[in-house]
């Protein structure tokens, strides 16, 4: 009988992440907020100058204070932000992300009405 409870246990992890995974990647849990970056510009090329910039090693936070068209002055930071509280197109790209280091970002990318926006989350709860 133990060894049937173990397996019970290891399938019911399993389904608790897919079921988690309905609203992600599949690995990540759902979250109420998230702790974001992003990077603005009205223009697809600098944007993509700025995605060469990180690519090529440069901190997320920096790039977003040199490039970045909005007030990105805390390089990007948009701060904990609740579901809800963003522009739906760059909220779905947001809550999908993996947390990530300005030094090593894993980033999203996504257009919106302001322009085209480069997004990292630094956490989630």
């Amino acid at each position: 009988m133990p060894p049937k409870n173990k397996n019970k246990g290891k399938d019911e992890s399993k389904s608790e992440s897919s079921k988690s995974g309905s609203s992600g990647t599949g690995k990540l849990k759902p979250a109420t907020s998230i702790n974001v970056r992003h990077i603005l510009c009205e223009k697809h090329s600098k944007k993509e100058e700025a995605l060469e910039k990180i690519r090529n090693g440069a901190k997320f936070d920096d790039v977003a204070r040199e490039m970045s068209e909005d007030k990105a002055r805390q390089g990007g930071s948009l701060g904990w932000k609740v579901r809800g509280s963003l522009m739906a197109e760059f909220e779905k790209v947001a809550y999908e992300l993996d947390p990530s280091t300005t030094g090593s970002p894993k980033i999203g990318e996504v257009k919106t009405r302001e322009g085209y926006h480069i997004i990292m989350v630094e956490g989630r709860k």
